[in-house]
């Protein structure tokens, strides 16, 4: 079986702790010994969050006086590799001899995107609203409250289309494992002519872990973070797990805009185009999802596989072999 592992931003950093190496190596070799419970019996690609790190990239580049400072797309190329070589790393560590690539990730969007209009994904650390303000002021920022603390926002296009696709497939048909699309991947756009140009974007990276599982054939997507389950009713005296469910029951529901509804709009558009399984749910517990123990569970109405592992374990006998290392 093929999966797409979709890490969310609390793989590297959770929520109050630094933004520092050490921090986010601790945090990823834990993420990775739940990746390896799957990748040792089906053939995993692993994508990522980078908003944080990408933020600080951008602070620290405008912290140079007299040089200009690097746009977001060579920021977001230089987080997918940061980012990609401490999860490989790790994963070398507890698969020795398996055969794993980061692979830098270009995802074109649409220059006539509403969204370079409307900017509002957060990206790096958050502030106090006086001093939001002021770096909003100095450095032309774009800001918005994310929770209790005020962030710089950005564009956030759709992702149209990944550009490494045709090696990505190769890889993990190969039986790599492939860590790619890094923070949605690096918004690019293409001319008529083919000629690509980044932009000054940070692409969602569920949607992008929704459309790379699609164009990549997966069996499933798993999207993990720092919450056991998707709630109705999140934060609310009567709110209830939600689990085994569809991608109408879902969209029936009203999801916070920076937590957990790109999660369920990237699971339900996975079902919808033609997906088995979009499982959500924490990160320590990805084996378990997939087989349908914990976690919030999106099947297509039709589905007759059982995702529900009532009594026993799911047969995945006509899936693919374990990938030799």
């Amino acid at each position: 079986m093929k999966v797409v592992i979709a890490l969310g931003g609390n793989a590297l950093l959770k929520r109050g702790e630094r933004l520092e190496s050490d921090v986010q190596r601790q945090n990823i070799a834990r993420a990775a010994e739940a990746i390896v419970t799957i990748a040792r019996q089906h053939k995993v690609i692993v994508t990522h969050g980078n908003g944080p790190q990408v933020g600080l990239l951008a602070m620290l580049a405008e912290s140079y006086s007299g040089i200009k400072p690097y746009p977001l797309d060579v920021l977001g190329a230089e987080s997918e590799g940061m980012i990609g070589y401490m999860i490989e790393q790790e994963l070398r560590s507890l698969m020795p001899g398996r055969h794993i690539v980061t692979l830098l990730t270009q995802t074109e969007v649409n220059r006539a995107d509403a969204a370079f209009r409307h900017p509002s994904k957060p990206i790096g650390p958050g502030f106090e609203q006086r001093e939001a303000e002021r770096l909003a002021d100095e450095r032309g920022w774009s800001i918005a409250m994310d929770g209790t603390r005020w962030r710089r926002v950005v564009p956030s296009p759709e992702p149209l289309r990944i550009l490494e696709l045709g090696a990505i497939r190769l890889l993990s048909d190969a039986g790599v494992l492939v860590v790619c699309a890094g923070g949605g991947g690096i918004p690019v756009t293409v001319s008529p002519t083919g000629a690509v140009r980044g932009v000054e974007a940070v692409i969602d990276k569920d949607l992008a872990a929704a459309l790379l599982a699609h164009q990549v054939g997966a069996d499933a997507l798993l999207l993990l973070t720092d919450v056991g389950s998707v709630y109705a009713n999140w934060k609310e005296k009567n709110a209830q797990p939600i689990l085994d469910t569809t991608p109408a029951e879902l969209r029936q529901h009203n999801f916070a805009a920076g937590s957990m509804r790109p999660k369920v709009e990237a699971a339900c558009r996975f079902i919808e185009s033609g997906g088995s399984f979009a499982g959500i749910g924490l990160i320590e517990e990805a084996g378990a999802i997939l087989l349908g123990q914990r976690g919030t569970r999106v099947r297509r109405p039709e589905s007759t596989l059982d995702f529900t592992n009532k009594g026993g374990n799911i047969d995945f006998a006509d899936t693919d072999p374990p990938a030799k290392g």
